[in-house]
């Protein structure tokens, strides 16, 4: 039997921080919590009640509640509110994501201390979203940090680091901190700074007493503009792409099964067809379903016939025993087939213009010299603005900037013209866009040309180089300056040292070196992909990657657009689409 919670990575860590009968959470908690449990691991804990502290509650003072929430003002005056007059609660146990400011502990000491029973800072300010992947769930700190009309870019920075350092907590890691240094932007050398001066103090305030070391782990910090085109491309392996393609939100995919019925399938770490799938390229996801399909079926002795939607509906009629096999793999075969569907009518003629101008050579690896005749095609066919867009910003990007005269003609041409800020804004991100500039942004790439690539995804994300170079100890020391050093045991590329035996399996590898990557400004899929694929391929080193939020190529362009902007302005691609 499967267990409820993931059995391993980020998620279990979290979950194992275990926590009487009624639960209290604010909306970040209740979003951490449903992010590595389901209500029956709370009911197995003998929680039976589960309540939003911001919502009005009918008192049972002849009960217990726990309190999980964020150490905010909102959240410590909501539960003062609790007890102040007529205490709803027998007694209070309070659990803190995070560091509790000095003001609001005593606050709540001054009106409840007779009815707190336990108040307790568990570190875990962050979404463990899968095995190797966490996000602070702050998509606002985009425009925070990038926005030159912003008020709060230290406070976001501020907030971001607490987040990371109760990552590194539960953990159990204090790393050597790494920053990308940028010629023209200064907040991976800020951040850096804030992560390490944060750590400090966390370990200094060890509830042991004793000061921790620095562990074999190292923490990388970059920001959004080191690789502008990776977020941007039509991805074809399955998770981006259904990201891309498909509108799905909160990782809920809803689709109408063939008798006209509204169904929908949580896409995340429970759904384990979902993780054996995600990261394969779409060719053979769309092979392995109906194979897997096909396996069920020839055990129930069917017909050997092409597998559709239409086919496996009969199927679970006739046969109620498999449907729970088969509703699983009808949601994913119904994915695949709209992602196929999106591919062949668009998508494939994008991939060629987009793979050639982001890697700078064709399929056959002839030089691209002139990306404007690669562009081109993509400009006259009626593909969507939001394409062309992206189409534009590649080949911008693959000269490192263009003249004002050819960014004006390639806006027209899109018709964009009261919309340029998709283009303009990139500046923001330390991104050339109107050349001359005074900073290179072409950077070395590893070379791939051996790898075994499918013709329209050669690309590889600019974070993957990153992390191979990071375990294989090959950063530049000029590039990447060491904020605080780890010991000098690192041991990312497999040298296995004394006290390391080369082990293999995701807990064990805790004995070996942890790299743990954070992006400012959001990741996208293909880079939480290439923290799995270095993960398989270095057994000796577990890679977790996580950033302010997950982007995806429609959200990253409205936050870009939206940066001009002032805080009641907002216009989105659909919506000028729509309009």
């Amino acid at each position: 039997k499967m267990a409820a919670v993931t059995d391993y990575g980020l998620r279990k860590v979290v979950w194992k921080s275990k926590f009487t009968p009624i639960m209290i959470l604010d909306p970040f908690t209740t979003k951490l919590l449903s992010s590595c449990c389901k209500m029956s691991d709370l009911m197995a804990e003998k929680i039976t009640i589960v309540e939003d502290l911001f919502k009005s509650r009918e008192p049972v003072p002849e009960m217990k509640a726990i309190y999980f929430m964020s150490p905010t003002a909102k959240c410590v005056e909501s539960f003062i509110a609790d007890f102040k007059t007529n205490p709803k609660y027998k007694a209070a146990y309070v659990y803190f994501t995070d560091y509790c400011p000095d003001d609001l502990f005593n606050n709540m000491k001054l009106y409840c201390s007779k009815y707190i029973r336990v108040c307790k800072e568990i570190n875990m300010n962050f979404m463990p979203l899968e095995a190797q992947v966490f996000s602070c769930d702050n998509p606002g700190a985009f425009k925070s940090i990038y926005s030159p009309k912003s008020q709060d870019k230290q406070k976001t920075l501020e907030e971001l680091a607490d987040q990371l350092v109760t990552l590194c907590a539960t953990l159990d890691e204090y790393p050597g901190v790494r920053y990308k240094k940028e010629s023209n932007m200064e907040n991976t050398k800020i951040f850096a700074e804030l992560v390490d001066k944060k750590l400090a103090r966390h370990y200094e305030l060890d509830d042991s007493g004793t000061k921790k070391g620095k562990t074999q782990a190292q923490l990388l910090i970059l920001e959004r503009g080191f690789d502008p085109v990776s977020p941007l491309l039509h991805e074809l392996t399955y998770q981006a792409m259904a990201y891309d393609l498909i509108d799905i939100q909160n990782d809920t995919y809803k689709y109408k099964s063939k008798d006209g019925l509204e169904k929908q399938a949580i896409l995340n770490e429970d759904d384990m067809l979902w993780v054996k799938l995600r990261h394969k390229h779409i060719a053979e996801v769309s092979e392995q379903i109906p194979k897997m399909v096909k396996e069920i079926s020839a055990s129930k002795k069917q017909p050997d016939e092409k597998i559709t939607i239409r086919n496996l509906a009969q199927m679970m009629k006739k046969m109620p025993s498999i449907r729970k096999q088969l509703t699983e793999k009808t949601a994913h075969l119904q994915l695949a087939e709209d992602c196929m569907q999106c591919f062949s009518n668009n998508v494939e003629k994008l991939c060629k213009a987009e793979q050639d101008l982001a890697v700078g050579s064709d399929v056959d690896g002839l030089k691209v010299k002139d990306p404007m005749r690669t562009l081109l095609p993509v400009l006259l066919h009626p593909y969507s603005t939001q394409d062309k867009i992206r189409a534009v910003l590649l080949y911008i990007f693959s000269l490192g900037g263009t003249t004002d005269e050819n960014l004006s003609k390639l806006i027209q041409h899109v018709k964009i013209e009261d919309e340029r800020e998709f283009i303009l804004n990139w500046k923001e991100l330390g991104v050339p866009i109107i050349t001359p500039s005074f900073f290179s942004r072409k950077s070395s790439r590893r070379d791939r040309s051996q790898d075994e690539t499918y013709n329209l995804s050669r690309w590889t994300p600019v974070i993957k180089d990153v992390m191979e170079d990071a375990v294989e100890n090959k950063l530049d020391a000029k590039d990447w300056p060491h904020q605080s050093e780890c010991p000098a045991a690192w041991n990312g590329s497999g040298a296995v040292s004394a006290r390391q035996k080369s082990k293999t399996t995701q807990d064990e590898r805790r004995s070996g070196s942890r790299l743990i990557i954070f992006v400012l400004g959001g990741i996208c899929f293909s880079e939480m992909r290439s923290a799995y694929e270095v993960n398989q391929a270095v057994k000796s080193c577990e890679v977790i990657i996580g950033s302010s939020h997950i982007l995806t190529p429609t959200s990253l362009l409205n936050d870009i657009k939206a940066l001009s902007k002032g805080p009641m302005e907002t216009f989105t691609i659909e919506e000028r689409s729509n309009a």
